[in-house]
Order: C-alpha cells, then structure tokens, then sequence
C-alpha cells in the first residue's frame, strides 16, 4: 500500500496524505487514539516514542516525546481540537497559529477514516499557519516520515486483525 502526498495546493498552506489501511475502521481508530499503539508506530522508520500520553477528548492534551534513530529526542505537545469516534480526529500543536518561531513547523491535522470492505480509507489534511511553515515541513521530510509512521500503522493493525480473526475462529458461536 503507499501513501499519496498532495502538497500542490496554492490557496492554502496545506498537505493531503490518503491511503488504506488493512483493517477495519474500529481498530485503526484505536491505533490512532491509544498511546500503546501510537507509540510502536508514530514517527519515521527507526524513530522510537519513549513518551506518549493521550487525553482524547476535546481539549484533552497530548504530550509525545520522538527520538530520531541519531538519538535526538523532539517533544510534542498538541490539543486535541475535535474527537468523533470513528470517524474524524483532529489536533494542533499547543502553539499552532502564533508567531512561528522557524525551529520547527506547526499545524493542525484532522483525520478521517471512512470504511471500506474490510479496510479504512484514510485521509491526513494538514494545516500549516503559512506558506513558509509548509515549506519548512517539506524540507525537514515530514510527509515522508508521516508515509512511514503509517506503513508500521498498517503493519501493525494488520497483524493486530489477524490475531483477532484467528481466535476468534476457534470459539463456540
């Protein structure tokens, strides 16, 4: 499966990723929503999440420490802006909207994940508070390491179902 990157909008500074993920909506949602999953998979390939706490709910905080494969750790905080379970999720850097401060890029990302046989079609609208700040994203790889972050998101609800499929096949109805 892979990731389709639209960053050619010019009326707004923003980045679209879609793609599907191999499992039903009810469990990607959890893969997004509890810090046991989020932390195995969010991030690029080699970065690791010794922290991730989640307060899922509107205004619940969300605090998330990222450590590259050098070793170079990044702390995270966002809000979460909208929660409707589950189908849409949505949050922002605490500082979102304010003056930039050109270290790192902030946005708000809202996902949706809508149903699809057996899958979840999934799609990632990110919201830089300029065009500078999306340029600053796309030089430092962030869509790249959102692609993937959703590649062991997919690796993982994927193994995740099929553990489920098969002990659910030897039980009594």
């Amino acid at each position: 499966m892979t990731v389709d990157i639209d960053t050619s909008s010019s009326t707004a500074p923003i980045i679209i990723m879609t793609r599907v993920f191999e499992a039903p909506r009810e469990l990607v949602w959890a893969m997004f929503t509890e810090p046991k999953h989020v932390a195995k998979w969010y991030g690029g390939r080699g970065f690791e999440n010794p922290v991730c706490e989640m307060d899922v709910r509107p205004g619940g905080l969300w605090r998330h420490v990222m450590r590259t494969p050098s070793g170079e750790e990044f702390a995270n905080e966002f809000v979460f802006v909208e929660v409707i379970k589950p189908e849409k999720l949505s949050w922002q850097h605490i500082d979102y909207g304010r003056e930039p401060s050109g270290a790192h890029p902030t946005s708000r990302m809202t996902v949706t994940l809508e149903e699809a046989g057996a899958n979840t079609r999934w799609r990632l609208v990110t919201e830089f508070s300029s065009f500078e700040e999306r340029a600053l994203a796309q030089r430092i790889g962030f869509a790249e390491a959102i692609a993937e972050g959703s590649d062991k998101l997919n690796a993982l609800a994927k193994a995740l179902y099929a553990q489920t499929q098969a002990s659910s096949v030897g039980r009594a109805p």
